[in-house]
């Protein structure tokens, strides 16, 4: 089946929707972002939904907007942080991201990081493009493979072909399905592929002294790239920026955080997605040694720690959800 011709995704007779639902929907599904329309109050052509296929979440967003922006404050207010897969089904989608800007058109895939600000620039102009939630730290974890976001891929590319493909074989695939996993974890090993890193990113940890937004940009991807290393900490950090432990900290302070809570909220993210596979797979794996590999060395701070951030144990993610009973 080709992604672009399926007319549940696309060609539809798009209705306008309120503006105020429209916002909901989509805050709901992707997180803080402030939607903008060309004239104030008006109603949104299309729509925000969400769609949930082999075990894993899509957003399909339509609309005629102006513009769609995420900052930093957003970004801080969201508990959960992904990479958005995001490939463009109808119209032009202009992205500014991580310091670059793309052009989105048809059949064009980038990757967006939703722990950098971001925005969507439509014009007025319909657009309508799927956004595929991969869990960011898994993403992050393969150490063999560096990959950039930001970069968008032509429709024509090899990549972008295989890409559109998988997502259109997920689309039928059912997540009781028993390749259901299997293509799960393709599509993480052929996104990884796909955006393989340039070097440009790397590079540029030269040229960070003089902007503290910069700087913590560099620090979000060296975290991410070290997350499981003993000896990922403050100084570790201020070390490979060539910037003195203060002037990180102030930077961090400047953002509201600490280095040390950032680490430790990434590393639990981290856990809570390979526990939830832990799930999938019914791997023999215990939550202990999850913790021990996502850079833990005190199971009770783990746990507790866990649980202030998630609301939950550890080992209730494992728990399959009791059968509803019927009312008497």
């Amino acid at each position: 089946m080709d992604l672009l011709q399926n007319r549940n995704l696309v060609d539809r007779a798009w209705s306008p929707t309120p503006y105020d639902q429209w916002v909901d929907e989509l805050q709901s599904i992707c997180g803080n972002f402030n939607p903008h329309t060309m004239k104030r109050g008006d109603s949104v052509v299309g729509m925000a939904s969400r769609i949930d296929v082999c075990g894993m979440e899509f957003a399909h967003v339509s609309n005629d907007l102006d513009y769609v922006h995420r900052d930093w404050d957003d970004i801080r207010r969201d508990a959960n942080e992904h990479l958005f897969l995001i490939l463009q089904l109808e119209g032009v989608c202009g992205v500014e991201h991580s310091g670059q800007q793309n052009i989105l058109d048809v059949g064009e895939c980038i990757l967006v990081d939703s722990t950098r600000p971001t925005t969507f620039y439509f014009r007025g102009h319909f657009s309508n493009h799927l956004s595929l939630h991969l869990p960011r730290q898994l993403m992050y974890s393969d150490r063999k493979v560096d990959f950039d976001v930001a970069r968008k891929l032509v429709a024509s590319d090899p990549m972008a072909m295989m890409l559109r493909a998988l997502i259109a074989k997920m689309m039928t695939t059912p997540e009781n399905d028993v390749a259901s996993p299997h293509l799960r974890q393709l599509m993480f090993d052929t996104t990884r592929q796909a955006f393989l890193s340039t070097g440009i990113q790397t590079a540029s940890l030269n040229s960070l002294h003089d902007s503290a937004g910069r700087r913590m940009q560099m620090v979000d991807i060296l975290i991410d790239k070290h997350l499981t290393d003993t000896d990922l900490n403050a100084k570790w950090l201020a070390t490979r920026l060539g910037v003195s432990i203060r002037t990180l900290q102030q930077d961090f302070q400047g953002m509201g955080m600490t280095c040390t809570t950032v680490i430790r909220d990434k590393r639990l993210r981290f856990a809570r997605e390979k526990i939830e596979q832990l799930k999938e797979q019914r791997n023999p794996t215990t939550i202990a040694e999850v913790a021990y590999s996502a850079g833990f060395n005190d199971i009770s701070y783990f746990n507790r720690s866990f649980k202030d951030l998630f609301d939950c144990a550890p080992s209730e993610l494992l728990r399959s959800p009791e059968p509803a009973h019927k009312s008497d």
